[in-house]
This record gives structure tokens, sequence and C-alpha cells, in this order.
């Protein structure tokens, strides 16, 4: 009889310091899939996992699968009815071998700061030891003792930017599969430093800080002593105690091999820290540094707002010094704004309108600009993502509308929007070539969708809930001292825990017909 394995997760990356919740409406706008919806996913983590258990005559039975664009904590009755739901049909589902959960690691309810490690608990009390629950998260997971102690393998994506979603699927699956057939044995170490950085230098292509971690980590595991090996970067932007990032190991039996690994590139994700801290600039100093280039684009890295860190898109420190400094230069600016959004379409294309813009939403961070321009474009808001984590999925930025100030164009959204290409602008019919000034709110995923055609990116020193330097945020669950806080902060070791090694249901497969990974 084929191994029959749940699948589900709810993935999310939640930021303690934006005012902004995670409703139910965020999810319906991604995510919300149960059953045959669940079962015919072919991209994504999903499509991986749903690869290979397939190829190994395993039988997916769908539990339910939830996504969200990053936003601030997710509301309690939404987390309840996501966790509810997945437990019904948890609990109506027959004889299951296994769990297999996608998750981000980043995830936080209002009544469930670990939202993660209360999910497998909760899983885990219905499942008992004997099943095996495998997850793969996001490199920029804050990882707990909770979910170590309910979870038997998790393995972390790969690539910054992220590029390998349907890899690790593959990864998530194959670990279960292994299990099941009596290959795998696992025992997991994390071992974590207190480092809470941006992502600005946290790329996994060398060169780079954390891409030395990860080339060394994937060296390593390549040579086959150990299972899986993931250098992991905290999500900077939640307010829990022992945050840090480190690596995750996963071994076959042996504790030791797991916790030696662990805490040696643990120790080398250390000694990188300070080549992990950006450099920035003022709006105002970046945008007089791009007038000195000749040509464009130049980008100017608002990190701050990043709607993919859970900003919500609507600041406008950047837009005001562009039109303080450089207002005759051609500029494509991003805000959130749902009211000057409706604004702009009730007035309608080729009309003059004046707005009040910005920091409606999250208002801690700034006050409104006054602007007077001409409405060019109107959408819907409606745009296909081309790869990466939601590769092929809808995204939603609602009503939409481009205001020209001058040669300024502000592309105006009703909703928040993970950047992963250029795919917003696109919809528009925007000539990114043709800008002097391109605002782009996210610190990694630039460096990809504009290479090439980038003279320059600055990144910049704005207030918000998604800084590039983590100084400027209040940790007050943080305790101990961490970098960069304090700079000369010293430890004697990195803080290392162990998952425990539970009395598994194996061979469930028969071992001579499994598909390896290749």
């Amino acid at each position: 009889m084929a191994a029959r394995i749940g699948v589900g997760g709810i993935f999310i990356e939640c930021n303690h310091f934006t005012s902004q919740l995670a409703d139910r409406a965020a999810f319906e706008r991604s995510e919300w899939l149960c059953g045959g919806e669940l079962l015919a996913r072919d991209t994504g983590v999903l499509g991986g996992m749903m690869s290979v258990l397939r190829a190994n005559d395993c039988k997916p039975v769908p539990l339910l699968y939830a996504s969200a664009c990053p936003s601030g904590v997710v509301r309690e009755e939404v987390y309840d009815e996501l966790k509810n739901v997945l437990l019904e049909l948890l609990n109506n589902a027959v004889e299951l071998d296994g769990i297999l959960l996608c998750l981000h690691g980043a995830g936080a309810a209002i009544n469930a700061p670990d939202m993660e490690g209360d999910l497998t608990r909760a899983i885990r009390e219905r499942v008992g030891n004997e099943v095996p629950i495998v997850g793969t998260l996001d490199l920029h997971a804050h990882i707990t003792p909770e979910l170590f102690a309910h979870t038997d393998v998790l393995l972390a994506w790969e690539t910054y930017p992220h590029v390998d979603a349907f890899e690790t699927g593959e990864r998530g699956a194959q670990a279960m599969v292994d299990i099941l057939a009596g290959r795998l044995k696992p025992v997991m170490a994390m071992a974590k430093v207190p480092i809470i950085v941006s992502a600005i230098h946290g790329r996994t292509q060398q060169p780079g800080p954390f891409a030395d971690v990860m080339h060394e980590a994937k060296r390593l595991e390549d040579s086959g002593a150990l299972y899986s090996i993931n250098p992991i970067l905290v999500h900077p932007y939640l307010n829990l105690p022992d945050m840090g990032g480190g690596v995750l190991v996963v071994a076959n039996e042996c504790k030791t091999d797991a916790v030696d690994a662990a805490k040696r590139l643990a120790w080398r994700y250390w000694k990188n820290r300070h080549e992990l801290q950006p450099d920035t600039l003022k709006p105002s100093e970046a945008v007089q540094r791009g007038l000195q280039i000749e040509g464009g684009p130049v980008l100017l890295i608002e990190t701050a707002d990043c709607c993919g860190g859970g900003a919500t898109g609507d600041s406008v420190h950047t837009l005001k010094a562009l039109l303080a400094e450089a207002p005759n230069q051609s500029a494509i600016v991003p805000v959130v704004d749902p009211e000057g959004a409706r604004r702009a379409h009730v007035v309608g294309a080729g009309q003059t309108i004046q707005l009040r813009l910005g920091h409606r939403l999250d208002p801690n961070w700034g006050d409104p600009v006054t602007v007077d321009g001409i409405v060019t474009r109107l959408s819907d808001g409606a745009f296909t993502y081309c790869g990466g984590i939601w590769d092929g999925r809808s995204g939603c930025m609602g009503p939409t509308a481009v205001v020209e100030v001058g040669p300024i164009q502000i592309v105006i959204s009703s909703n928040a929007t993970y950047d992963w290409m250029t795919e917003q602008f696109d919809l528009l019919e925007l000539d990114i070539a043709a800008c002097k000034f391109i605002v782009a709110k996210n610190p990694m995923n630039y460096q990809q969708a504009y290479t090439g055609s980038m003279k320059a990116a600055f990144v910049l020193d704005t207030p918000g809930p998604t800084p590039a330097n983590t100084n400027a945020l209040a940790y007050t669950g943080m305790t101990a001292d961490w970098f960069p806080k304090k700079t000369g902060v010293t430890i004697d070791e990195p803080t290392v825990f162990v998952s425990s090694q539970r009395n598994l249901t194996t061979l469930k497969l028969d071992w001579r017909q499994v598909n390896l990974r290749e």
C-alpha cells in the first residue's frame, strides 16, 4: 500500500515593528488551498514536494496550505481559523504515515508569537511520536527549541535571492521518503549566534560573508558525511527572545556529527559578522550622488519600507528627496496608498489631481507629502510572478494608478505586494531603462531585477520597520547583547539545541524502489 503523506502548511513572514496586521484577505489574495487545489500545485515548494512523493508512489493527502505577503503579525482569529482547519483535515485523514509541511519559520500571530512552534506542537499532539514530521523553511527563519521539539527534519532554502523553491520542496519530500524507507534516522542540531542584521549582504552567491558560510556548508554536505546543512539568516524584524542566525544540521543517527558541524559553521558565520553590516546614505545624499553619475537607472534602495519584510510600502521619504533634489529627473517611485489609488481611479486617466500621499497605513514612520500631478495610467493591479517564491502565482496590487509629477512617475497601489523582478512595473508598461532614478523597496531582489541595467545602487537610511541597519529598532524581546547593537559583543560559544530521536515508523517504502534525489 502506498505511503500516505499529509501535506500542508502556513507560510508568512511577520514583522513586529509595523502596525499593519495580516487579516484573512491577505491570505486570500495569495493562497488559501485545500483538497484538489493543493494537489494540483506543480510549481514552488508544493510542486517540488508533489513531484518527489508521486515519483516514489506516495499518496499526498491534502491538508491546508495558506500563504500571504509579509506583513505585521497575524490576527488571532485568522491564525485560529487556519490552524483549526488544518487540524480538522488532519483528524479526518486516515492512517497518515508522515506529515510534510511548507513553512516559513518567521511567522507570528497575536496569540502565537512562535507560530511555527505552536503549529507543529498541535500537529504532533494529534499524530503521536511515531509519525515523522518534515518541514521546509525559508533561510530567514527564526528557529526555536519548540519548533525543533516537534519536527524530525527541517530543511531550508539554499539561495537568496530565492530561486530554489521547487528544489527545496523536492529536498523536503526526499527526506520523508528516506525516513519511510529506513535510510534516514534523523537527528538535528542548530547552532545559533547573536547576529541580527538586514538581508543586504545575505546573498548566497559568492563573494559575500553569508555566501562564504553557505559555500562551506554545501561543500561539507556534498562530501556525504551529513544529510543536510542549512545556514540560517534570521528574519531580523521579529521582536522575540534568543534571536540570531546560525547553522542547522541534519545528521543520520549521529548527534555528535550534527553538533560539531553546526558549531563549526556557526563560528564561521560569527567571524563574518562585521561584513554583514551595510553602508547607508540619507536619501538627499544618495540623490545628489546619483546626479553625478552619467545616465541611469540609479537605484535608490529604500529597504526600510520593504513589503517583502513586512512593511506597508507607504513611505514617501525618498519621494520627498526626489521632489526636492531632482524634480526635473525621470524617476519611478512605488507607494502603497489605497485612498490615493481610489481617488485617481475616480478622477480618471488624463486628469489632473492633487493628492496627499504616504504614511496612511503605518503612520509611525513619517508624514504624508502633497503632490499635484496627472493621472497617466490605471490598472486593476493583477499580475503574475515569474520565478521565485510564488512562481506562476497571481499578485494583487488592487486598484493601481500612475500619477506623474513632472517626470517623476508615482506608482500608487492599494495593496502591498512582494517584489521579485519588475512584474509590477511591467504591468503598467513603465520604461525602466529611460529612468534616471528608480526607488526599489527591497534589500536583495533588485540585484537580479536590474542586473545589467543599473548604473549604481545606494542603500538608504530612512525610518521604517525594515531598516538596513537594525540598530534603528528597539528589540525589547532580546535580553542579551547582540551584534550590531553592541559591536564589541563576545560569546563563549554558539547556543546549541538538538532534536529528539523518535522511534519513527519506517519501512513504509521499499528502499530498493526509492528514487533518490540527484
